[in-house]
Formats: structure tokens, sequence, C-alpha cells
């Protein structure tokens, strides 16, 4: 299983997006490219099942829109403006097709309750079943990690996590405090057996991080001194806002 890439090209987080090309967006992405790094990109369903790349479960942050991603359809969704740019939210299909396997990819799938899990990860399976550029996909559920590792056990794939969680991650569930706490120590590893972590760099160290012997990464570096005290415990960094040495 190649994991290089992983570890050895900093990793751009939602593209190299700044004051003027909005995160996600594919001018970031293409920025990205130029500049070889790898790219961190989301993905989500919109309300007739098309994959999206966008981070938020809702739209009013980076569209000004008071919906939810999922009561949207795709052609809804792609007639809304990133911010103040003229950029539109993209298809995954549109962004596959024009990285195209020029960089690597990092590809992180969105918590989507209502959608059927199977459904769902087989929808993103099949999208990439033909892509020939190097990725991998990363999730905060272990569920979602399962099931496409058993769709692909070629491609590696990702835990998710943080030690900083509070209960608006977990939709204000009752439990929170229990969800939160399995999401810190990694619960399913053992079971999963991810291919690499992704880890808070703030959270470095904890027992689950260094219990780990696998490719370790950190999100989100913003500067150099976030750089450094990441590398005392991660292998490769995911970051934003400004440009680390390649």
């Amino acid at each position: 299983m190649e994991l290089s890439f992983l570890k050895n090209i900093p990793v751009a987080h939602r593209g190299l997006h700044n004051e003027t090309l909005p995160e996600n967006g594919m001018g970031a992405f293409r920025a990205a490219m130029r500049e070889g790094y790898t790219i961190e990109t989301d993905v989500r369903l919109s309300k007739d099942g098309e994959i999206m790349v966008f981070h938020d479960d809702h739209l009013f942050r980076m569209t000004g829109a008071n919906l939810a991603v999922a009561d949207c359809t795709a052609e809804e969704l792609s007639r809304l403006k990133l911010g103040e740019s003229n950029e539109r939210i993209p298809l995954f299909s549109e962004f596959l097709s024009t990285v195209d396997g020029q960089v690597p990819l990092l590809i992180e799938i969105k918590n989507m309750p209502s959608a059927n899990t199977k459904t769902f990860i087989a929808k993103i399976a099949d999208a990439l079943k033909n892509y020939g550029g190097l990725y991998a996909v990363q999730s905060f559920s272990p569920f979602y990690v399962k099931e496409f590792k058993a769709l692909r056990p070629d491609i590696p794939c990702g835990i998710l996590a943080t030690a900083s969680s509070c209960k608006a991650d977990f939709g204000g569930s009752a439990f929170w405090r229990i969800k939160a706490r399995a999401v810190k120590n990694m619960s399913f590893n053992k079971r999963i057996k991810p291919d690499f972590i992704s880890y808070h760099f703030k959270d470095y160290p904890q027992k689950a991080t260094e219990n780990f012997q696998g490719l370790k990464l950190a999100w989100t570096i913003r500067s150099p001194e976030d750089e450094a005290y990441a590398r005392k415990y991660a292998d490769n960094i995911i970051f934003e806002n400004y440009v680390p040495e390649k």
C-alpha cells in the first residue's frame, strides 16, 4: 500500500485557499496543484444523492444561504457562490476530473447521519473506481472507514480524531461525552485497523496517539510555530493560511 505521499508531501487543507480563493473551490485546488501539495478536501451528499465538495453541514458560513447542504439538490448547490468570489460548490466528479492525478488527494468523508452508511460509502468508492491518481480517505466515523476499507482494501484509510470535542460536534447528543471519549481514544482502532491517524495537532501527544504505530498526521497547522510543534509527534501536516516548505 502506497503511503509515502501522505508522509512526504504537506497537505493543503481544503486546497491552497486565501482571501481571494475560497476553501474547497476550484481556484484553491488549482493553486495547490501548481505548488505540488497534496490536496485535502471534504465530501458529502446533496438532497438528490450527488457527491458534493463542501465542508460544513450548513451553507451559511461559505455562501450566506440559510440552508443545510442535505436539503438542497446538486443543481441548487452548484448555483451558490463561495464567499465573495464567483466560484461555485464543485461536484466531486468535477473535482476529480480537474485534479486528474496531478497531485495526491486526502478525502474526508463527512458525517451524514441521514444517509445509509453502506449506500453512502459505496457511492464514494464507485466515484473513485476509475480514478488513476494517488489518494487516501479519512473520517471521524470509524464505521465509514471500516466500510470503505472493506470495499477498497488497497486504498489507505485513516481515522480523524481530537481530544477537544464539544456537545455541538455530536448534534447535541445526551451521550456526547461518551462519544467524545471514544473519538479522543480512537476506541475503534483495534477493530478498524486504520492505515493512518489524523489528530488535532494541539492534542498531541495522547496515550492513544503514542500507542498508534502507523503513520500520523496533524491538523490544522497555521504557522511555522504550529508546524514545529506538530512535527515532534506527527509524520506530516495538514496546513492552511501559510505556505510550508516541501
